[in-house]
């Protein structure tokens, strides 16, 4: 895992914030009428993320409630830690479900298999349209190529990755930010030492999946701070 445990400023981490929400709002969202909102939440479970884990859990169940009106939203768990462990859940339509099977999880040292979530991804959508991937790591560890051409097959499925990137190594940041554009996705830093910012991300992205970019919009009305900021922005587009 990465070693590299420097801070961003405030401003730069606002600043990756505010652009990893316009790019969720500019992305295509294609849903047949009526269904739920699909969402894919990958996140590395190798031995540093323990306390990312537990803080990501804590707030699942935003996700759903600020969904509910735009028809709900089902979610997928994924995660590698250990060696080559790999798990999917089932996809749960609960936050209660889905807390539940978080906190069943133990983080474990391991090698990442970033690879298997987006092939996972890419089997997933081709069976049932999954409207968005968020992927939340910090560190890659496997080839950049194969990853780019996994990444780029997303893009052409229409399903868009959103990649978190906890902590800032400028080596995975390129990496990270070329898997999410080649998917037509976004990429964003995230400081575990600020839960607030993974709150806002992860309730922006299921909110998109669910609704599309008006659903994003009067999400922005309703509760200000970065995701207002982003209606502001988008006003400019």
């Amino acid at each position: 895992m990465s070693k590299d445990d420097r801070k961003l400023p405030s401003h730069s981490r606002r600043g990756e914030v505010d652009a990893f929400l316009r790019e969720v709002a500019s992305a295509p969202v294609t849903k047949v009428g009526g269904e739920r909102g699909r969402l894919m939440f990958a996140m590395d479970a190798t031995a540093s993320r323990e306390p990312s884990w537990d803080q990501a859990a804590r707030i699942q169940a935003e996700m759903f409630n600020e969904t509910r009106t735009l028809g709900g939203l089902e979610v997928q768990l994924v995660y590698y830690r250990g060696f080559m462990e790999f798990d999917a859940s089932e996809w749960y339509a609960e936050a209660g479900d889905l807390i539940r099977r978080m906190t069943r999880v133990h983080c474990a040292a391991g090698q990442t298999q970033i690879g298997r979530v987006l092939q996972h991804a890419l089997d997933e959508t081709r069976r049932h349209k999954v409207h968005a991937l968020v992927f939340v790591g910090d560190c890659i560890e496997e080839d950049p190529g194969t990853l780019n051409r996994l990444a780029g097959e997303l893009g052409l499925l229409g399903l868009p990755a959103f990649v978190f990137q906890e902590g800032y190594d400028p080596v995975v940041e390129g990496g990270f930010r070329q898997l999410a554009h080649l998917s037509g996705g976004a990429y964003s830093h995230f400081d575990a030492g600020s839960p607030q910012q993974l709150r806002d991300l992860l309730r922006a992205v299921a909110v998109y999946a669910a609704g599309g970019r008006r659903a994003l919009e009067d999400l922005g009305k309703r509760s200000g701070g970065v995701v207002r900021q982003l209606v502001h922005q988008l006003g400019k587009d």
